[in-house]
């Protein structure tokens, strides 16, 4: 009976399928939907086949749904980067939080503030590097201020800091053939409050003045006796003219400061210089001097009849040549020798406790432009002339010093 009740159900199955087959037929004879031929239900819509009704079986496969498909229904969306891809357009960026567009004016403003306070604090290091000594100390019947602005500038025979072998070296002798402080150069630069030229004078070391409390005497003996605040008194009332500022370098110091900027370059007259007791050997002509050569240089008065005269005329012209390689675009422009410059610079100086950095640099500017140089009138020897009044007293009103009491212009 089960066997002749399987067969029966096949029959009628392949009966139902040969007629729907049968009507798809006819269908497209006649031009129309082969699909409609298909029977519906009249009571429910065609459906997909994801959105069928689980399926009973079929008879004879034990009712099983394994080939039915598991998953819910989701329409389908076409990734948007393949899609652009495929089509050969650029590829769409994935969907999500937007970038947050650089802020170029916030970060130049940090790095700006940044380098501003870097220079600030290098600023003040090297401010910090300057030796002090109270130079303008004040005094009963101190001159009164002048107008415009004076330096003084002292080169002293300072070895402090020296070894002894650069003191072979340098052709300086030791701190004990020294026998205290002295001064081989001393020079005042007058700045003018309005326009004109500065005015560097060269004061003869030997030049005789009165020192306070020690009656007549060298001026040199002056930084001996009583160091820069005596030197500073001695000057002020012997020229009646107010000093503002003062700086002073020694003889390591100024060697470290033209080794600094590489040397500095200098034409020397025939017949050349051969003085043992300064250690300045050099044939005629122009030459690069080194840190050692050129305090040599400045300090040479035995080759030369007019001995004093000549020398000062030397370290005025070194102390030009200096200050125009300095600031020069190649040493400004160049790291490698601007930071040994402002460091043994800054290092080798001795100012006033009231001078700064910028002071400094203010007397660097002013001795850039033009600059005349001379030296006070003096016979020769150890006195000043009788036209020393009339040339300081035009210092002291802030005016050119007259042509006719120049020594030598540049």
């Amino acid at each position: 009976m089960r066997i002749a009740a399987l067969a029966l159900s096949d029959c009628v199955w392949s009966l139902h399928m040969d007629g729907w087959s049968n009507d798809r037929n006819s269908a497209r004879g006649r031009g129309e939907d082969p699909t409609t031929a298909m029977p519906q239900s009249p009571e429910q819509p065609p459906r997909a086949w994801s959105q069928s009704r689980p399926a009973q079986g079929r008879p004879g496969y034990g009712g099983s749904s394994e080939y039915m498909p598991t998953q819910a229904p989701q329409p389908y969306q076409e990734p948007q980067n393949e899609a652009r891809q495929g089509r050969g357009g650029p590829p769409v960026p994935p969907q999500g939080r937007p970038r947050r567009r650089p802020r170029w004016g916030r970060r130049i403003g940090i790095l700006l503030l940044v380098l501003v306070l870097a220079l600030v604090g290098f600023t003040f290091y090297l401010d910090s590097n300057l030796k002090r000594t109270d130079a303008l100390a004040s005094y009963s019947g101190r001159v009164a201020d002048t107008p415009g602005t004076n330096w003084l500038l002292v080169g002293s025979d300072s070895r402090v800091g020296l070894t002894p072998a650069q003191e072979k070296e340098l052709s300086t002798g030791t701190a004990q053939d020294a026998a205290g402080s002295r001064t081989d150069t001393i020079m005042m630069l007058h700045i003018p409050s309005g326009s004109g030229d500065s005015t560097l004078v060269s004061i003869p070391r030997d030049s005789e003045l009165a020192i306070p409390g020690h009656g007549k005497d060298k001026v040199n003996a002056a930084f001996g006796l009583g160091g820069a605040p005596l030197l500073v008194q001695t000057l002020e009332q012997a020229t009646k003219v107010h000093i503002d500022h003062y700086a002073e370098i020694g003889f390591g110091g100024f060697a470290n400061l033209v080794d600094a900027v590489g040397g500095v370059n200098i034409c020397i007259d025939p017949p050349g210089m051969n003085d043992p007791y300064s250690g300045a050997h050099f044939a005629p002509g122009c030459q690069d001097l080194s840190g050692s050569q050129a305090l040599a240089y400045v300090r040479d008065r035995h080759d030369f009849p007019d001995s004093d005269v000549t020398r000062v005329k030397h370290q005025r012209q070194f102390l030009s040549a200096l200050l125009a390689k300095s600031s020069s675009l190649g040493t400004l422009l160049n790291p490698f020798t601007l930071f040994p410059l402002l460091t043994s610079g800054t290092a080798s100086f001795t100012v006033d406790s009231g001078d700064h950095l910028w002071n400094l640099a203010s007397l660097g500017w002013a001795m850039r432009g033009g600059l005349v140089t001379t030296t006070v009138p003096f016979d020769g020897g150890s006195h000043w002339t009788a036209n020393a009044p009339r040339f300081w007293a035009a210092l002291a009103a802030d005016q050119q010093v007259p042509t006719d009491l120049l020594t030598t212009t540049k």
